[in-house]
């Protein structure tokens, strides 16, 4: 089992950090996603994300808002990501001064290429989410 993870501190309170990441319904069309449509409320609730010629599905499978945590898993065989056996947990803390640490860490087993690839490749979407995030919140 490989483990990708990205720890970042946002320059924003972490209520404000959770209302964009802790929100599972609210990715946008944008960037490398191409389409979004969700299904359900809440925990067990499924999004399909468009992107790269395939759909990623995810299920919510955790939403623990008093923690500042949630954890998903995507649920398709057929993604067109090289993982499988995918689960991910976006944690916030409250720094005390107005910033937020964000870690965000998945598990999965590389599929179709070198671990160190599906290492970088989750790392840079952890990455380039939580930087979406600290946009809308400087704008």
């Amino acid at each position: 089992m490989a483990t990708a993870q990205v720890v970042k501190t946002v320059k924003a309170p972490v209520a404000d950090v959770w209302a964009q990441l802790g929100n599972f319904a609210g990715v946008q069309v944008g960037g490398p996603v191409e389409s979004v449509e969700f299904e359900g409320e809440g925990e067990g609730m499924t999004r399909s994300i468009g992107m790269g010629g395939g759909v990623i599905v995810e299920r919510l499978e955790e939403h623990n808002e008093a923690a500042r945590r949630f954890t998903y898993t995507i649920i398709n065989g057929d993604s067109p990501l090289p993982f499988s056996d995918y689960a991910a947990t976006v944690q916030l803390g409250d720094n005390g001064d107005d910033t937020t640490t964000v870690i965000w860490t998945g598990t999965f087993q590389p599929h179709g290429v070198p671990e160190a690839d599906a290492i970088n490749m989750a790392t840079g979407i952890y990455a380039g989410a939580i930087k979406g995030a600290q946009i809308v919140l400087e704008d």
